[in-house]
C-alpha cells in the first residue's frame, strides 16, 4: 500500500514540477532582446529578430538603440547588418548622441566611414554642443570626419549656424512663452528655471 502510495505522490510530484517548469518561461521585450542580442554580437540572433518584424530603432530607457550599442562596442558587421536592415543612421538617444558620435568618439574609424557612406549626419549636436568631430581625439579617424566634411562642402560658417541655431530655437521657445504671459521664473521639479 505505501509503494502505491509513493508511486502516486511522486507522479503528482512530477507533474507539478512540470507544470512550474512551464511556467518559468520567461520572454522579454523586442527592444531587450534586440539590444542584448546586438551587445553580444550575435548576427544570427538579430537577423532572426530584424527578419520576424522587429524595428532596428528600437531602443533602451536612455534612447540607445542597436547600432549605437553596436557603435561603442566597434561591431562593424553588426553595424552594416542593422543598417542594411533600416536602422537610423541619425537616431539620437536621449542626450542626442548619434551612431556617429559614439564611433567618432572610441575611435572606430572603420564604423565611422561605413556611417558616413551611409549619410550619417555630421553636424548633428548633442545635448552638450558638440559635433562627432568635436569628440573625436583619434587622429585618423578624424581625418575621416573633416574629409567627408570637406567632400560634402560644409563650411566653418555651417558649423557656427547649425551651432547657434540650437540656442535661436531655444530662444525663439522662451520669447513665446512671454508673448503668452508665462512665468519663465517657474521651477521645475529640480528648482530649475528656463533662464537660470
Amino acid at each position: 500500500m505505501q509503494n502505491k502510495k509513493r508511486k502516486a505522490d511522486k507522479r503528482r510530484n512530477t507533474n507539478h514540477a512540470a507544470a512550474m517548469e512551464a511556467k518559468r518561461h520567461v520572454s522579454f521585450a523586442a527592444n531587450v532582446a534586440l539590444l542584448e542580442a546586438s551587445a553580444r554580437n550575435d548576427p544570427d540572433e538579430v537577423r532572426y529578430l530584424l527578419k520576424n518584424n522587429v524595428s532596428p530603432d528600437l531602443c533602451n530607457e536612455d534612447g540607445l538603440t542597436a547600432l549605437h550599442q553596436c557603435c561603442i562596442d566597434n561591431y562593424e558587421e553588426m553595424v552594416k547588418i542593422l543598417l542594411n536592415r533600416g536602422a537610423s543612421v541619425n537616431a539620437q538617444d536621449n542626450e542626442l548622441w548619434t551612431p556617429l558620435h559614439a564611433a567618432a568618439t572610441c575611435g572606430h574609424a572603420g564604423l565611422v566611414k561605413v556611417l558616413i557612406q551611409h549619410g550619417a549626419d555630421l553636424l548633428a549636436v548633442n545635448s552638450d554642443g558638440n559635433m562627432p568631430y568635436d569628440l573625436c581625439e583619434d587622429d585618423p579617424t578624424l581625418d575621416i570626419i573633416e574629409t567627408a566634411m570637406a567632400n560634402r562642402g560644409i563650411t566653418q560658417e555651417m558649423i557656427n549656424e547649425t551651432r547657434a541655431s540650437v540656442e535661436r530655437r531655444m530662444m525663439g521657445d522662451i520669447q513665446e512663452l512671454l508673448t503668452e504671459g508665462e512665468d519663465v521664473n517657474n521651477h521645475d521639479s529640480q528648482g530649475a528655471t528656463l533662464v537660470r
